[in-house]
């Protein structure tokens, strides 16, 4: 059994973020701790019809993400690591500094210190040396950077393989396999 954490923080493409959780929640070896931003929350009411009582049905356990107790922040608490779909730039500033803030920020450090594998999914276009300066910091800590580009060698036809294809990359980080993405073949 895995034991990852997912947090959703409030950029756009939180939909990512809830595709994530669906693909997880249909993955019986995994279990899944969501963590979701006020951010996230108000941009999932203006850019989705997703509800979020609905989301937290598919993970296994949720936090508040004020909540600096749960069990999430702790070291001790083993899990296989986190995933943060999508990572706005406020969140990568605080990973990048280690400024623990709130739960998602808190817990990214936890996996890091423990050398657990951190997931960033970076969400934000274009990108000010602000940015690059703060994931080249996250990516020298440690943390795998992996930002949502699309890719064409797949021939891929619509925005939901994309996605799948971005998901499949980082489920490949834990690898655990995911049927609907398709690897290079040469």
């Amino acid at each position: 059994m895995k034991r990852l954490i997912v947090a959703i923080s409030g950029a756009t493409g939180v939909q990512m973020g809830a595709r994530l959780l669906e693909v997880l929640h249909h993955m019986p070896q995994v279990e899944t701790h969501l963590v979701i931003s006020r951010g996230a929350e108000v941009i999932f009411q203006r850019e989705t019809s997703i509800g979020l009582e609905e989301l937290k049905k598919l993970a296994d356990y949720t936090y508040d993400v004020d909540n600096l107790a749960a069990a999430i922040s702790s070291g001790s608490y083993r899990t296989d690591g986190m995933i943060i779909l999508p990572c706005s730039m406020k969140t990568l500033s605080g990973l990048a500094n280690a400024y623990d803030e709130d739960l998602i920020v808190r817990a990214a450090d936890v996996c890091l210190k423990e050398n657990r594998r951190v997931v960033v999914v970076p969400r934000e276009m274009p990108l000010n040396r602000i940015h690059c300066r703060n994931l080249l910091t996250a990516c020298e800590a440690g943390y795998v950077i992996i930002p949502p580009m699309l890719t064409f060698y797949s021939d891929y036809p619509t925005a939901q393989d994309q996605v799948d294809h971005i998901i499949g990359k980082i489920l490949m980080q834990f690898d655990l396999d995911y049927e609907r993405f398709q690897p290079w073949k040469g």
